[in-house]
């Protein structure tokens, strides 16, 4: 079958999950890793029995097409840029860039070069997802009216080994997590008309309790607690709280509301789980999951897509303009903050077609 070259930037701690799960899509060939710590990429290259190169030799590569980008958020776009600039598409980590203006010109500047570019998060594609997203298709909800989405925790510096980029601009909890829930809630619902919001910092330092760091204090510069309420262009309204303040509490992470029913959507950072349906005057019942990809984590499933996507001359899932809408969603909720008033969104996307068959075998729906 063809394949598309894709090298590899950044060797952190979420690239174990990305090369894991692309030894499962036969369209990916990986021609090399990179990071600027050379020791970490040859680490890792000899962990998934890879190849680890210096960044410019990779960029460089005539036979890699595709970068994909698991850098710490404030390069995404920097390392996006440069890409592009070697005439790579590019397939970003979460969230596609620290601002909105940020994501802009890294949108901009594959659209001038006839480039695509494409980013996490991908869980959307995910078997329990595309299952929910199926469910409200049918009508059984009613007209939508609402939900909610919710992730809160007590901070990332309890179990990451070097947790200093989460309290860093490009980082808290709706820049962190929010992609996944915001992206999640587009692809059940279409895309976000306006937002309302507050964002507060109740703590200037964070103390780590994670090895090797444990002890170690680091400041908090941005927001660690924000909650909003989103106007969907369907006209549904979806209350999000997003928090690395929260010591627990017993919100599920999505549930969508309409005239005629309740769905209850599993956590959108992961690709299975459990969905529920209420159907008005009735209780809640499981719903068993009926498309592929919920029995793992396939993160770099929509690396996969946009390949097969490149290859075939079709449009990608995890786009471009998804993720940029995405970005001047949660880029918003501090805006709102800031100025007390409701702040419009001026991106709309198309929502993302359904992934109606498997990437098993190299085959995929056109």
């Amino acid at each position: 079958m063809e394949k598309l070259g894709i090298g590899i930037i950044g060797c952190g701690n979420i690239s174990s999950a990305y090369l894991t799960a692309m030894a499962s899509f036969p369209v990916l060939d990986i021609r090399g890793i990179a990071d600027l710590n050379r020791g970490l990429a040859e680490q890792r290259a000899a962990e998934f029995n890879l190849v680890a190169r210096g960044i410019d030799e990779l960029l460089a590569d005539p036979a890699i097409q595709l970068i994909v980008n698991l850098t710490v958020p404030k390069a995404h776009v920097e390392v996006g840029l440069q890409a592009l600039a070697h005439g790579k598409h590019t397939y970003s980590e979460k969230p596609l860039g620290v601002t909105f203006a940020e994501g802009q010109k890294l949108a901009e500047t594959a659209s001038a070069r006839g480039l695509r570019i494409g980013a996490a998060p991908d869980t959307f594609l995910g078997g329990a997802h595309q299952t929910a997203r199926a469910i409200i298709d049918t009508g059984v909800l009613g007209t939508p009216v609402g939900g909610t989405a919710t992730f809160m925790c007590p901070g990332h510096e309890r179990w990451h080994p070097n947790p200093d980029f989460y309290y860093e601009a490009g980082g808290g909890p709706m820049l962190d997590m929010g992609p996944y829930y915001i992206t999640d809630l587009v692809n059940l619902l279409g895309p976000v008309a306006r937002v309302a919001g507050f964002a507060i910092a109740p703590r200037s330092e964070r103390i780590i309790t994670s090895e090797p760091r444990n002890g170690q204090k680091i400041p908090v510069h941005i927001p660690t607690h924000v909650c909003g309420v989103m106007a969907f262009e369907s006209g549904a309204i979806v209350q999000i709280g997003m928090s690395f303040d929260v010591a627990g509490h017993k919100h599920v992470p999505i549930e969508v509301y309409g005239t005629e029913g309740t769905l209850i959507v599993p956590d959108p950072n992961r690709f299975g789980g459990e969905i529920e349906l209420l159907k008005k005057g009735g209780a809640f019942e499981p719903q068993a999951t009926t498309e592929p990809y919920a029995d793992g984590n396939f993160r770099s499933l929509g690396v996969a897509d946009m390949a097969h996507a490149i290859l075939s001359g079709r449009p990608h899932r995890a786009n471009g303009d998804l993720a940029l809408h995405v970005l001047e969603v949660m880029e918003a909720f501090g805006r709102a903050s800031d100025t007390g008033e409701t702040v419009t969104i001026t991106t709309r996307p198309e929502r993302p077609a359904p992934l109606k068959q498997s990437l098993l075998n190299g085959e995929l729906a056109r």
